[in-house]
């Protein structure tokens, strides 16, 4: 009776667990599809918080709390592959979950795709569910769908236009439209569209615009010769046209940017048939007194771009520019900050490149009598345009262009100032000799360990290639901005327009002399130098040196001559056989290690961090005995 009591009860109980059994498994198979789809959206929205949202969808506080609702725990989180592009988690919810921890108490990973795959939708079911509207496919990404193209390519350029202001660190990831507009631009047509929409939506106020069409535009793939030629013919661009929208300023200044930029990118035939007659004269009327001031200076510099190949300039030479240039150049000194813009730009180009038969160059009418310092046309990058008198700066290329002043400060109180003429992306401040000019990498003042900056437009302070935020508004044209250097407190201290900020102090952990003003400017930006010469317009209320008052200059050491006259003169320098081949001035003594190269001297061999000749990063610098005498 006892044993068959036993047996009764240990069947009834393995029944009991057959049946639970049974119960969970059911369960199982109608969680794991509700599960699936809540993940999707969960995930997605990670992607949703960085892209663009599409009319519509959701506002992005609802879209973090939907994704805030499923999310993953930490632990999975923390496992998922990242997207090499966005440097996002990835949104599609498979690869999170086959390739994620498995959480604690769950089945194994077979087991869950397993369970997945019994249950998925039929591929009719998948077809038809809608696509997430915000999150981009997987593959070719949203901007190579026709639809998403011609619906979003104005909303793209605009976000990145506003976004533009907040890419502050140097190996920060470009935004989601950036990318969008580069991937976009791999086509003909697609780069057509980015151009037009360039061309359409870029407000004339804004003073980064410019800069945004350089900086799309330059990282885009070049355009084919059909993709120029398409170009063209919907430009189809006259002096007709210039005349014809002359109250829509906005357009013919992103016109002629674009113009601009694209001469720059090209050269050889490419840069030739760009300049169609039509175009020739388009340009050529845009610097007529009838245009807006912002147009006549983007028609110039897209003039001066394209005389970069030697038949356009030839060609525009022959247009008689110059006699259009002569009327400009007397607005060098125009109080309207835009006029002035072109009056430099008249003045560089028939100094440099249109040059006027009969007409004295301005460096020899100037009068420099009284300025001891000035910037330092041997100690500046390569594309940065100095005015005769060395106290004004502008640069127009694309690339980060740095200059620094020709007196070096090592003790006391030192002040100068400088006024700024574009509002854009500078940053102006205090280097030493050790600071690099990497201006291809953007890599200027206040980028390096030996240098501190101070950024106006985007309302930062800059050291060793990280920034902080100060309390300034951003500046505007005409604004003084004041740098005090102290050695003896070791602290450099900022003003806008006399107002100062805190000290900052922390250059000081790596130089406590030798001190240069410097500045390094982005595209499109101008400003000028007070170095003492003549009253400051804010001076700060302690007792302190400038260096105009200390400094002195020879007669030949103030002369900043025109390109062609500085070429010339540098063709009847004898190079000695053993001279660095870098500034052709020091003995070639240094062997950059491991690579083994060699050929040029110690002092250029320390701003290097490649060798120049195979590109192998270098590790050490030796100084060959045997050549030093």
């Amino acid at each position: 009776m006892i044993v068959a009591t036993w047996i009764v009860f240990f069947a009834s109980r393995s029944l009991v667990r057959v049946l639970r059994l049974t119960v969970e498994q059911l369960q199982s198979v109608q969680f794991w599809p509700s599960l699936s789809s809540g993940r999707a959206m969960g995930n997605s929205g990670v992607c949703r918080e960085d892209s663009d949202v599409e009319e519509g969808s959701a506002p992005r506080r609802q879209l973090r709390r939907v994704d805030n609702s499923v999310s993953d725990p930490p632990e999975a989180r923390g496992s998922r592959p990242r997207d090499p592009v966005r440097g996002r988690a990835m949104g599609n919810s498979c690869v999170c979950r086959e390739d994620s921890d498995v959480e604690e108490g769950s089945a194994p990973r077979r087991q869950l795709r397993r369970v997945e795959n019994s249950v998925s939708d039929p591929p009719e079911a998948r077809g038809s569910r809608p696509r997430d509207p915000v999150r981009p496919p997987r593959r070719g990404r949203g901007p190579h769908e026709p639809r998403r193209k011609k619906q979003n390519v104005d909303s793209l350029v605009l976000d990145t236009l506003a976004v533009i202001r907040t890419l502050v660190d140097n190996d920060q990831e470009p935004p989601y439209s950036m990318i969008t507009l580069h991937e976009m631009a791999e086509t003909d047509d697609g780069w057509l569209e980015v151009v037009q929409s360039l061309i359409r939506v870029i407000p004339l106020d804004d003073p980064l615009g410019p800069a945004v069409i350089t900086l799309l535009l330059d990282e885009c793939p070049l355009p084919t010769k059909d993709a120029l030629q398409k170009l063209s013919d919907m430009l189809n661009l006259s002096a007709a046209v210039a005349r014809q929208d002359a109250l829509i300023p906005a357009k013919h200044r992103n016109t002629t940017a674009v113009l601009g930029c694209l001469a720059e990118k090209l050269a050889g035939p490419a840069s030739i048939a760009l300049l169609s007659p039509g175009t020739l004269e388009y340009l050529l009327e845009s610097l007529s007194s009838e245009a807006h001031p912002t147009v006549m200076l983007f028609a110039l510099i897209a003039l001066e771009k394209f005389s970069q190949t030697s038949e356009n300039k030839l060609t525009v030479s022959e247009s008689c520019i110059s006699k259009r240039l002569s009327v400009l150049e007397c607005w060098a000194d125009h109080p309207d900050y835009l006029k002035r813009q072109v009056g430099f730009c008249a003045q560089w180009s028939l100094d440099n490149l249109f040059i006027k038969e009969g007409r004295q160059f301005t460096y020899e009418k100037v009068n420099l009598n009284n300025i001891n310092a000035m910037l330092n046309s041997n100690d500046v990058s390569e594309y940065l345009k100095i005015s005769p008198t060395g106290l004004e700066a502008r640069c127009d290329a694309s690339s980060f262009e740095s200059v620094r002043c020709t007196f070096c400060v090592d003790s006391g109180v030192w002040y100068y100032e400088v006024t700024v003429i574009t509002s854009g992306v500078m940053q102006i401040g205090w280097a030493t000799k050790d600071s690099k000019f990497l201006n291809h990498e953007g890599y200027g003042i206040g980028d390096d360990e030996y240098s501190c900056a101070y950024d106006g437009c985007r309302q930062l302070i800059w050291y060793n290639a990280r920034s902080k935020p100060h309390s300034h508004p951003c500046w505007k044209e005409g604004d003084a901005i004041g740098f005090l250097l102290d050695l003896s407190k070791k602290q450099m201290i900022f003003y806008l327009n006399g107002h100062q900020l805190p000290p900052e102090k922390q250059v000081f952990s790596s130089a406590t002399s030798g001190f240069f003003a410097a500045a390094s400017f982005m595209s499109y930006q101008q400003c000028e130098f007070n170095f003492g010469a003549k009253p400051f317009r804010h001076p700060p209320s302690i007792k302190f040196n400038t260096f105009n008052e200390f400094a002195s200059l020879a007669s030949d050491e103030k002369i900043i001559l025109p390109r062609h006259r500085r070429l010339a003169l540098l063709k009847q320098v004898s190079i000695r056989d053993n001279c660095c081949t870098l500034c052709c001035d020091q003995m070639a003594d240094t062997e950059l290690r491991p690579c083994l190269h060699s050929g040029i001297c110690m002092e250029c061999a320390l701003q290097l961090e490649t060798c120049p000749l195979c590109r192998q990063d270098i590790k050490t610098r030796v100084r060959l005995i045997s050549h030093v005498s």
